[in-house]
């Protein structure tokens, strides 16, 4: 019984997200004549917030987040960093944005530009969509765009694995966000997050419960290799998957030696 009301909300959800969608993001292709840059950005925000609020009362899905004294703060102005979250759902690609206090622009692949109204809407955002096929020319894109953004104080978000993973799972951390961070001498911050405990990958079932979201100290890349750095941030997220979420990991499995 619970799994049949747990699949009629997130029928209930998905039809939400539907029906907001549209409208939201015709307003922001109408606005997108007249504004760009940070009011578009937090006016897409919006919609991300409206989605994580019907999560939460339609389908029971909340969250806490712990570490935000870790960041640099609105009042900062241009101080950056780039985010290196766990992924596990899509749940996490709309809660950042909604929790962090700066812009953020996401390194994505080009084909999510291809979804009606929600693709079509992120295009009009200073984002990085790259062509994951021609992997040095997304690198340079990624570099050059990297650069120039933090240096407005947006702050980029990579995810290192790449894709999303299974509960308990651990994809191959890349090192794309670690030689993004030291090539523009800006600190890195790894991201824990518990969200496939309700929102699974690759499915729009959800499920009642608590996300936890852990955001580290940044570490400075001053001096560092990318592999190196990168063994740093994978250990402190798999660290702390293990700390937040135990039952999903098998008895005995252990981080990623640092």
């Amino acid at each position: 019984m619970s799994g049949l009301l747990a699949a009629l909300r997130s029928a209930v959800f998905v039809l939400f997200m539907t029906v907001t969608v549209i409208p939201w993001a015709l307003a922001v292709l109408a606005a997108s004549v007249f504004v760009r840059g940070a009011p578009l950005y937090w006016m897409c925000v919006g919609w991300l917030r409206v989605v994580i609020w019907g999560a939460r009362w339609i389908c029971g899905v909340r969250h806490r987040v712990h570490g935000l004294e870790h960041l640099p703060t609105a009042a900062q102005g241009r101080e950056a960093v780039l985010l290196a979250p766990k992924h596990q759902s899509t749940w996490e690609t709309f809660a950042l944005p909604t929790i962090m206090p700066h812009p953020l622009a996401y390194v994505f692949k080009r084909e999510l530009l291809m979804i009606p109204f929600f693709g079509w809407a992120m295009g009009r955002l200073d984002m990085i969509h790259i062509d994951r096929s021609r992997r040095t020319e997304a690198w340079h894109k990624v570099a050059a765009q990297g650069r120039r953004l933090m240096a407005e104080g947006v702050w980029v978000i990579m995810f290192p694995e790449g894709t999303r993973t299974p509960r308990g799972g651990q994809g191959t951390y890349k090192t794309g966000a670690a030689r993004l961070a030291i090539a523009t001498g800006t600190p890195i911050v790894p991201i824990a997050v518990t969200s496939a405990k309700c929102w699974p990958r690759k499915s729009f079932l959800l499920r009642p419960g608590v996300i936890d979201v852990s955001i580290g100290r940044p570490i400075a890349v001053q001096g560092r290799e990318p592999d190196e750095l990168m063994r740093e941030v994978e250990h402190w997220i798999e660290a702390e998957m293990r700390r937040l979420d135990p039952e999903a990991y098998v008895a005995g499995a252990k981080p990623a030696a640092s």
